[in-house]
């Protein structure tokens, strides 16, 4: 059996896997903060993005967050049993006024996830990171 793939393999260079233990680190940051409030870091993005733009269909939502379709499901009800999120004009899905409350009373916590994270990237981490999701999400659509 020839394993000459194995000897030169060097999984350290793996960039899914550096990007998702980044993720998992950035994660929990964002989870310290705003897990007293009982959502989800990919909830919590849902109610960010249904505040600024109301009235979006799950199919909208999952394009914009790149979620898959029975994720994006799972966290919609949590929002919708929580009565965050309302179907009352569905396929659209309003953010209700409790959820934009609760969203109000998040920013501030988000905000401290947000300092410790830039603190700990940098200026040039910034930078990168704009440059590396513009030159992806680029590539996607």
């Amino acid at each position: 059996m020839e394993l000459e793939n194995l000897i030169n393999f060097n999984p350290s260079t793996c960039i899914s896997g550096k990007i998702t233990g980044l993720n998992r680190i950035v994660a929990g940051i964002f989870r310290k903060y705003v897990s007293p409030f009982g959502v989800s870091n990919s909830q919590l993005t849902l109610l960010f993005i249904l505040t600024k733009m109301d009235g979006l269909n799950q199919k909208q939502l999952s394009e914009m967050i790149y979620l898959e379709k029975s994720t994006l499901n799972r966290n919609l009800k949590r929002l919708f049993d929580q009565e965050l999120l309302s179907k009352q004009n569905f396929p659209s899905i309003s953010i209700t006024e409790k959820g934009k409350g609760l969203v109000n009373d998040i920013i501030p916590e988000w905000r401290k996830a947000m300092d410790e994270i830039e603190s700990i990237m940098g200026d040039s981490g910034k930078m990168a990171l704009d440059t590396l999701v513009q030159n992806i999400t680029q590539k996607q659509n």
